[in-house]
């Protein structure tokens, strides 16, 4: 299978679990989108999937103009993240929209704020998105390299015995990995390999890693050690939900980011009460569940403990148009 049909294939899963569905809300502004097929990379499926192990991604058509402005608000970031608190343990935490369609950047946006507020990284927290459909992003974008980028300034500033760092992805998601669409000119996948070897070559042990994408349980096998946590929207042979570019959530960012996370409870309540909202949800719309996954390590209490304790007491209010009001547009069957 070549890399333009595992796109095609993600591209026709998520118009069928769109289908029938009336968009959040109308913009003036036109947000980028996808109208080319992906460039060819390898000549079979298990080519492609050793690219994407290495991390291997495409970018076509940028203007140098266009990369200097990228190059540009990429180094700021890097540049503003502080450096850890010694006797502290700091949170750096990096909220990811790995695709282009507006509702990723959203997501991602406002995933960046509940955890920076959840977890005190308010100065030490990176958003990597495209627009959040009212106007161009100011970003960078959410790329591969990005990602692995600003790991590395955080492993770079962080004391990796004492501070902890939380990832937040969401895209489009294949049983190889997370996918990387940004419009018709950026492409790649992510593959569980290639995150361990991000972390495991920078040395960061104590994470939680949140991947929100169709077949997402597929990270859990690679990433899951004594000392991190992960928490996926799926498991590794089922899609997720609420993907269409007009929403403001999908079901697993509603339910976890959007409505859990913002209380004062521990990890694993946020992702019971998570997991009952999507499943209540798929109930409801009749779609096959998605099963959420999640992995705490043995000793990942030492630094969970201290960061729930500092999770401020009062939950904020949700956010946006509520992933589960999709159902309501779905014809009747």
């Amino acid at each position: 299978m070549r890399y333009r049909s595992i796109l095609g294939v993600i591209a026709v899963v998520c118009g069928l679990v769109c289908a029938g569905v009336a968009g959040a809300q109308q913009v003036p502004y036109d947000a980028p989108r996808h109208t080319q097929p992906p460039p060819t990379i390898g000549t079979s499926s298990e080519e492609f999937i050793g690219y994407a192990d290495l991390g291997i991604s495409t970018e076509r058509d940028r203007s140098p103009a266009w990369q200097l402005a990228e190059h540009r608000r990429l180094d700021a970031t890097l540049a503003a993240i502080p450096a850890q608190r010694k006797g502290v343990v700091d949170v750096y935490v990096l909220a990811v929209g790995l695709d282009s369609d507006p509702v990723f950047g959203r997501e991602a946006r406002e995933a960046g704020k509940v955890l920076a507020r959840r977890y005190g990284a308010e100065t030490r927290t990176v958003v990597l998105a495209g627009s959040d459909g009212r106007t161009e992003s100011t970003l960078p974008r959410g790329s591969p390299d990005n990602i692995a980028l600003v790991l590395a300034r955080f492993a770079e500033v962080m004391d990796k015995a004492e501070d902890v760092v939380v990832l937040y992805t969401t895209s489009h998601g294949a049983q190889i990995g997370i996918a990387y669409n940004d419009a018709d000119q950026g492409y790649g996948f992510i593959s569980p390999s290639r995150m361990w070897s991000m972390f495991g070559t920078l040395g960061i042990e104590r994470r939680l890693v949140i991947v929100s994408a169709c077949y997402s349980g597929v990270f859990v096998p690679m990433l899951a050690t004594d000392d991190s946590a992960i928490v996926t929207a799926a498991d590794t042979d089922h899609t997720s939900f609420g993907c269409q570019a007009d929403s403001d959530w999908t079901f697993f960012g509603d339910a976890l980011i959007n409505h859990a996370l913002r209380k004062r409870q521990p990890l694993q309540a946020a992702d019971d009460e998570a997991r009952a909202l999507v499943s209540g949800w798929e109930a409801r719309g009749k779609i096959t569940p998605s099963n959420p996954q999640i992995s705490i390590g043995s000793r990942a209490h030492l630094w969970l403990d201290a960061l729930d304790a500092r999770v401020p007491a009062t939950a904020n209010a949700p956010v946006g148009k509520p992933a589960v009001s999709l159902l309501d547009q779905l014809p009747a069957r």
